[in-house]
């Protein structure tokens, strides 16, 4: 019933331009060749606005058509709201792209905002004066339709066919702990020995379970007896930082502190095959200007990143 309703809503608009067209012509007919259609259009759309306002817009016999005081009152305001109409696309398709203004709402995982994202939008406000960038951090998924998200940052899973979405780098997951940690309970060689182990969890905010960890050839395992447990990557990486824990970190969360030696990594030969990183926008009719821009921006800057190794080896 609601799609009904938009669509006649839409077709009201069509219905006034013919409207228009007919009062400004000497019958049915010459508005219909003037306008590419056929003489029954003009008539049917006639009457069906006719039907909507419950009067006639038309005297009409077998010799001439003449329009009513109601209908001539009509005209007048219909044709004003046309122009204006026309008026708004004729400002946006002759709209300088350089004049790019408006919002882009953008969500994001906090872990890659302040490193890889930040610079690409500061560098876009800065460059783009009129854009305002609205970025909204959360490792939830979000629905970029409902949410009325215009760009999207996610790893891992993405097949909501709703979505235009590019893979533009992988993400490897790394098993890391601290040096001392390691002086303390020693190297694991096997997921056995691994779980036997103080061990970090994080909570999944879209399910709110435990995350469990992934490993080569589909294997998963949870902590048995977590040492610590959070909701948040970053606090996660301070516990795994601070000898608390071994953790499951993803590598563009764990490479800096692995070059610097403050993490070490263990099971490189168990390493689960790499997420893919995706930026995403709702599929829906043209993309604005802003929108592309900001899209393509992100695409661009990741892709070329070289901050996402595929396994721990290329991190070092």
């Amino acid at each position: 019933m609601q799609r009904r309703n938009r669509e006649s809503k839409l077709n009201r608009i069509e219905q006034l331009r013919i409207f228009c067209m007919a009062a400004e012509s000497a019958n049915f007919r010459e508005a219909a060749v003037r306008m590419g259609i056929s003489p029954q259009v003009v008539t049917r759309a006639v009457k069906e606005l006719e039907a909507a306002f419950g009067e006639l817009l038309f005297h009409r016999n077998t010799r001439q058509v003449r329009i009513t005081a109601f209908g001539e009152r009509l005209m007048h305001r219909a044709r004003m709201s046309i122009n204006a109409l026309d008026d708004l696309f004729l400002d946006n398709n002759h709209r300088n792209d350089n004049e790019l203004r408006g919002i882009v709402r953008i969500t994001a995982p906090s872990t890659l905002t302040r490193t890889y994202l930040l610079p690409i939008l500061n560098k876009i406000a800065l460059d783009h004066p009129n854009i305002t960038l609205d970025l909204r951090l959360s490792e939830v998924i979000t629905d970029a339709v409902d949410d009325k998200i215009d760009i999207g940052i996610r790893v891992g899973f993405l097949r909501d066919s709703r979505y235009v979405a590019r893979p533009v780098a992988k993400v490897a997951f790394f098993v890391c702990a601290s040096p001392a940690l390691i002086a303390r309970c020693g190297v694991p060689t096997t997921l056995e020995q691994l779980v036997e182990r103080p061990m970090s969890a994080i909570v999944d905010r879209n399910t709110g379970r435990i995350w469990p960890w992934y490993f080569a050839d589909g294997q998963q395992v949870g902590p048995r007896l977590p040492a610590f447990i959070t909701d948040d990557p970053d606090t996660e990486r301070r516990s795994v930082l601070d000898g608390v824990a071994f953790g499951q970190l993803t590598a563009f969360m764990a490479m800096p502190h692995i070059r610097s030696g403050e993490l070490v990594t263990v099971l490189p030969e168990l390493e689960p095959t790499p997420w893919d990183l995706y930026v995403y926008r709702p599929q829906r009719g043209p993309v604005p200007a802003r929108v592309r821009l900001v899209f393509d921006a992100l695409v661009d800057a990741l892709s070329a990143s070289g901050d996402f190794p595929i396994d721990s080896k290329s991190a070092t």
